[in-house]
Order: C-alpha cells, then sequence, then structure tokens
C-alpha cells in the first residue's frame, strides 16, 4: 500500500494506492494517524480511487480514524470509491455515518 499526504484548505487528503487488506492496515494506520499528528489537522479525506481491493480490516482502519477525529469534533469522509469497494463499506453500514463524495474538491465544499 502506497500513501501520500497533502493539505487543501484545512484538509488532510490521503491518497491510496493498492490493496487496503490486514496485511497493510496497521501501516497505513500509523501513517495516517503521524500525518494527522504532524499537521494538527481534524479534517480527513481518504481517497480510494486508486486502492484495487479492501477487505474489512480496511473498515477498521476508516473506522478508527473515524473516531479518533470525532473525539476532536473532527470529519473523516471518503472519495474516489470503485464499485468492489463501495459495496464492503455499504454492507458495512459506514455511509451512514461517513460522507461519500465523488472527488477531492466535492469533499472540502461538504466536510
Amino acid at each position: 500500500m502506497n500513501l501520500q499526504f497533502y493539505v487543501k484548505e484545512d484538509n488532510l487528503i490521503a491518497i491510496m494506492e493498492g490493496e487496503l487488506d490486514h496485511h497493510s492496515t496497521e501501516e497505513v494506520r500509523n501513517k495516517i494517524d503521524n500525518q494527522l499528528d504532524v499537521e494538527g489537522i481534524n479534517k480527513l479525506i481518504l481517497d480510494f480511487s486508486q486502492v484495487s481491493f479492501m477487505d474489512s480490516s480496511g473498515i477498521g482502519v476508516v473506522i478508527g480514524r473515524y473516531k479518533k477525529l470525532n473525539a476532536k469534533k473532527g470529519k473523516v469522509c471518503i472519495v474516489g470509491v470503485s464499485p468492489s469497494v463501495r459495496r464492503v463499506f455499504e454492507l458495512s453500514g459506514m455511509f451512514k455515518i461517513i460522507g461519500l463524495y465523488d472527488n477531492i474538491e466535492e469533499a472540502i465544499q461538504n466536510i
């Protein structure tokens, strides 16, 4: 799993590339948490447009970031999910608490 970060309008954007599964979740969790702490930002946009596969452990990563930021009155949202990744999110009921947007610009306007 490759991760790239940048800040835009007080939002941390995390671009993920590869598979988000039980092999990569610990690394992804640590890198995102570290970047949130370094930047001192409490709004996170997770870009899934280059994620080819995600299993239920990926849900745990997203939920964990949601809980961490929600405790700080922050927000998390998701952009660019493929149909297969979207299905995992839908089955988990995640979209009831975390916003899904088509692209980063739309997420920034709504987060």
